[in-house]
C-alpha cells in the first residue's frame, strides 16, 4: 500500500485493488489534492476543510460510523467527537480504519479527545496510525501522543499540523515529535506492507503535496 499527503487531513491510500482519498482540503488551506477518481471517499466530519470533494470521483462516498466493503477494502467507522465536550462545542468526528492488502490503517480525523475503551474495541488493531497533531481544532500535541500510546500502531504518521506554505491556524509538528520522544524517518510518501511493518513504534513525517502556492 502507498500512503501520499496532500496536506491537512487529506490522503491517498493505494492499494492493489482499491484506491482511498481521505477528507480532502480546499484551497484556502494552502493545499489541494487535485483530480482523483477512486473507490473510497471519506470525510470525518463536515467542516469545509474536510469536504473539498470538486474534483474528486468516488464510488462509495462515507460520512457516518458503520462497517462498509467495496472493492476489497474493509472499512470500519467509530463514533467519536471534534471537541473533549461530546461534541457541544464542534461537533461529532468519524474515526474510520481501512484494511487495505493486509494492513490496518486508521484516520482519527478531526479528534479532540482520548479514546475510550469502547471506542478503542471498536477501532480494533491498528497498524498505521494517522493522528492530528497540530492542536487549536484537534487533540494538543500531549494528548495526541497519549492516544498513540492508547492504540499502540507500528507506524505512526503526523497530520493536521502547519507546514511552510499552508495555512497558519495550526500548530508546527514539533512539539508532538517531542512528546513522542523518537527520531522520525522523512520521506515523499510511504510504502507500507504487512511483512515490512517495524517491530517497534516509528513516526513517518510525509512531505505535504498538492500545495496551491
Amino acid at each position: 500500500m502507498e500512503i501520499t499527503w496532500y496536506g491537512r487531513a487529506c490522503f491517498r491510500l493505494k492499494g492493489r485493488d482499491a484506491t482511498v482519498i481521505t477528507d480532502p482540503c480546499p484551497p484556502s488551506t494552502g493545499f489541494v489534492a487535485g483530480k482523483h477518481d477512486v473507490d473510497i471517499l471519506t470525510m470525518s466530519h463536515d467542516h469545509a476543510d474536510h469536504t473539498y470533494t470538486r474534483s474528486i470521483t468516488a464510488r462509495l462516498t462515507l460520512r457516518r460510523p458503520g462497517e462498509y466493503e467495496s472493492s476489497a477494502v474493509l472499512v470500519n467507522g467509530v463514533r467519536t467527537f471534534h471537541d473533549g465536550s461530546r461534541g457541544s462545542e464542534r461537533g461529532e468526528n468519524v474515526v474510520f480504519s481501512f484494511e487495505i492488502d493486509g494492513v490496518h490503517i486508521a484516520h482519527l480525523g478531526d479528534l479532540g479527545h482520548l479514546l475510550t475503551e469502547e471506542q478503542l474495541s471498536e477501532l480494533g488493531p491498528v497498524d498505521v496510525l494517522l493522528v492530528p497533531v497540530g492542536g487549536v481544532y484537534v487533540l494538543p500535541p500531549t494528548e495526541a501522543a497519549e492516544v498513540v500510546s492508547q492504540v499502540s500502531p507500528k507506524i505512526v504518521i503526523p497530520m493536521h499540523y502547519q507546514v511552510d506554505g499552508g495555512s497558519t491556524d495550526l500548530q508546527p509538528v514539533d512539539t508532538f515529535l517531542h512528546e513522542m520522544a523518537v527520531e522520525p524517518i522523512r520521506q515523499p510518501k510511504a510504502q507500507v506492507t504487512h511483512s515490512s511493518l517495524p517491530d517497534e513504534t516509528q513516526v513517518v513525517l510525509l512531505e505535504a503535496r498538492g500545495r496551491t502556492g
